[in-house]
């Protein structure tokens, strides 16, 4: 066989095997949603419609926390230099909730919202390498993030956020909440610190990955009036005109038989109360 026949046939099986080859994905229309679900496993943006969210005014007993994440967030969809932020602290205080509420009060400046789940959280290298070259702002958004027990995938996320060749994309911010404000466990760095030979070392290391959030905002367990005051937010929002003795009342007992008083417990009041009123929320 001659060379000129060896190299048609390099070209033919060279272009069956182009044409055998999965298309390459074509790149996303971030214009089509301000927010979006990113899974790893095909590497697809889904849209999200409607987002989960409340007006931001509608978030009460949280007032600091709410001033500094939105003029971190605005400042960075106005280009400006802005922080990664862990909101750390007590559950069902409106974390997640602060997150998306800031996001809709700037998405009309382009800011795009996308989540990633925490099991998703070893690729984040390949999404931020997908957001890079979109002609967008992004928050990258994961809710109750923590690490348990062997797992290192803790360790992509600390080289994603700082420390990369690459660093992360000036155009992508990282926003994390988590009940725990190292994000890992007390006992599974203790555990570690005592069979280590530099225990110092050990616990450096872990709560390193904390500190690639340039801003840290605490959560902390809401005062009776703070409760009362979510309450009476969201009845005045929306309508539900019941007589104030009796809302006070009622959400007091609804507290107690929940064993807490916090955003989300005042949340889940607010709909029982609606429920029994024949009033819609929406």
């Amino acid at each position: 066989m001659s060379q000129e026949d060896v190299a048609q046939l390099l070209a033919r099986i060279a272009g069956a095997l182009e044409r055998l080859a999965p298309p390459p994905p074509s790149a996303p229309d971030f214009s089509v949603a301000e927010a979006f679900v990113w899974r790893a496993a095909g590497g697809a943006f889904h849209p999200v419609r409607r987002v989960n969210r409340v007006d931001l005014a509608l978030l009460k007993g949280v007032d600091r926390q709410r001033d500094m994440l939105l003029a971190n967030t605005s400042r960075f969809a106005q280009g400006l230099p802005a922080n990664n932020a862990l909101m750390w602290g007590a559950r069902g205080m409106g974390k997640s909730s602060l997150v998306k509420s800031v996001h809709g009060a700037l998405a009309e400046k382009g800011l795009k919202l996308i989540e990633i789940h925490r099991e998703d959280i070893e690729a984040l290298p390949t999404l931020l390498a997908a957001l890079a070259q979109a002609p967008f702002r992004f928050i990258v958004f994961c809710d109750d993030l923590s690490f348990d027990g062997a797992e290192t995938s803790y360790k992509a996320l600390k080289t994603a956020l700082e420390g990369g060749v690459e660093g992360r994309p000036d155009n992508v911010l990282f926003y994390a909440t988590s009940n725990r404000r190292h994000l890992l466990p007390r006992d599974m760095m203790e555990n570690e610190s005592a069979t280590a030979i530099h225990p110092g070392e050990v616990i450096e290391e872990k709560i390193s990955l904390s500190d690639r959030f340039g801003l840290w905002i605490g959560f902390h367990n809401c005062s009776q009036d703070d409760y009362l005051a979510m309450v009476f937010g969201y009845a005045d929002h929306f309508g539900l005109g019941a007589p104030e003795a009796t809302i006070r009342a009622e959400a007091l007992e609804w507290s107690i038989t929940r064993g807490a008083r916090s955003g989300r417990v005042a949340w889940q009041f607010v709909q029982d109360l609606a429920g029994r009123m024949g009033k819609d929320l929406s």
